[in-house]
């Protein structure tokens, strides 16, 4: 039995493949090794796993995710993977690759996550060739989840949104300017927080047009200026995409695509059954 999963720095999707061929698809939380330590991750895999998972009889495991960048970060996930499928390979790759294989399988091409975060590269039908780093959550991540939610924690905050909307804010969240710098500051996983009030925007998109989409915009211009223009000749590629963020507004996605001069290709929520039919290609 193999699993196969993607996991971004919220959720991870997982695929079982059992003896008989049969897919099984399963969810846990995500997995940012800057983030969460190694017994960290094997405590939350441990508790919510499914039941009906025989962990020890699992013989390889595929791990695609969020923070796997470098040997000392892999090092952290799989320390913990290890602990868990006892007697399973484990091959730890970032979610950068898992999106290339999921949206451009063995071609060549530009391929993007807009998600809880953001990363964006060039790749060969094998490998990433050339990737600009978005900095993560503090410094860059433009276009994510996580730089939306900032967006309108800050408007929220200093009154800048719509006066109905900031009631909606508040009567959804109940969260005072002190909660939200306490959670910011001083708890857990702030990107995941930030990130969560991308929903909200989505959810309200259609009674606050203006302002939505004018946060929408703002974070995929800010994408395209601080990432892709970035690439050599972009314009001769699409733009081929992973991720809830990107998928929830690839409306505006494509507009703002469009006024950068690049054609738009693949966008998906996830890559997790494109990555699936790519590993068993290759078996």
């Amino acid at each position: 039995m193999i699993v196969i999963a993607d996991g971004g720095s919220t959720k991870t999707n997982w695929c079982l493949i059992n003896e008989a061929g049969r897919k099984i698809h399963f969810n846990t939380e995500g997995y940012n090794p800057y983030f969460s330590d190694s017994d960290y991750i094997e405590s939350s895999l441990k508790s919510s796993l499914p039941d009906h998972l025989e962990a020890d009889k699992l013989t390889e495991v595929y791990y695609y995710g969020a923070g796997c960048s470098t040997d000392a970060k892999r090092k952290i996930v799989e320390d913990a993977m290890q602990r868990v499928f006892v007697n399973a390979k484990i091959n730890i790759g970032h979610d950068l690759l898992a999106s290339c294989r999921a949206l451009l399988g063995d071609n060549e091409g530009f391929a993007a996550i807009l998600g809880t975060g953001t990363n964006t590269c060039l790749y060969d039908g094998n490998d990433i060739t050339l990737n600009i780093d978005s900095l993560g959550y503090f410094l860059g991540d433009e276009g994510s989840g996580g730089f939306m939610g900032k967006r309108i924690l800050a408007d929220y905050m200093k009154g800048y949104m719509p006066k109905g909307l900031r009631e909606s804010f508040y009567d959804n969240y109940a969260l005072t300017n002190e909660d939200i710098l306490d959670h910011i500051y001083n708890k857990p996983l702030p990107n995941r927080f930030c990130a969560s009030f991308s929903k909200f925007i989505y959810d309200f998109k259609e009674n606050y047009e203006d302002y939505t989409n004018s946060v929408v915009d703002y974070g995929f211009t800010a994408f395209f200026e601080n990432l892709v223009v970035h690439y050599p000749n972009y314009k001769n590629y699409e733009l081929n995409c992973v991720g809830s963020v990107g998928y929830s507004f690839r409306d505006i996605l494509s507009l703002v695509a469009d006024r950068y001069e690049m054609g738009v290709g693949k966008i998906i929520r996830s890559p997790i059954d494109d990555l699936v039919d790519y590993h068993l290609s290759k078996k």
